[in-house]
């Protein structure tokens, strides 16, 4: 059976992503200059925010409605160090949902020379506050089902 959200013959909706730029900053860095590992998720936070936003989970939009999106577990894999003065970029997409809960995936690579440094993922729930029951993922995000 069609997809009652797609038209015939049109495939899914590409899932959204986000590509976000940071530069290395000396609070990020540990004494040897070396970016410190919390640093990284402050920069995915960013990058996650703005996917959100992309999704109609704007930050005004979350203050209004008390719907938000909460990270409940989150995967990294530290592959090369960034240093200090280092631009990046940080990649992040949607990559799959159903029910409350779905997944966001990231990548930082170093601007100079096109180092991935990091891949994250994490899952995150759709949570109404304050009572911080769960709910369904908005119905719009059907479009974008593989």
């Amino acid at each position: 059976m069609p997809d009652p959200v797609t038209p015939a013959g049109a495939g899914p909706s590409a899932m959204p992503k986000i590509e976000t730029r940071e530069e290395v900053m000396f609070f990020d860095t540990d004494c040897g200059g070396v970016v410190h590992n919390i640093a990284y998720l402050r920069f995915i936070e960013t990058a996650r925010t703005r996917l959100a936003a992309k999704l109609g989970l704007s930050l005004q939009e979350m203050s209004q409605t008390g719907l938000f999106p909460v990270v409940v577990r989150t995967e990294i894999d530290y592959r090369k160090p960034a240093k200090l003065g280092d631009h990046l970029s940080v990649r992040g997409r949607l990559e799959e949902f159903e029910g409350v809960r779905f997944w966001c995936g990231f990548e930082i690579v170093r601007d100079a020379d096109g180092v991935q440094l990091i891949t994250c993922r994490q899952q995150l729930a759709m949570v109404q506050m304050p009572a911080g029951r769960p709910v369904r993922l908005p119905a719009e995000w059907a479009k974008f089902k593989r």
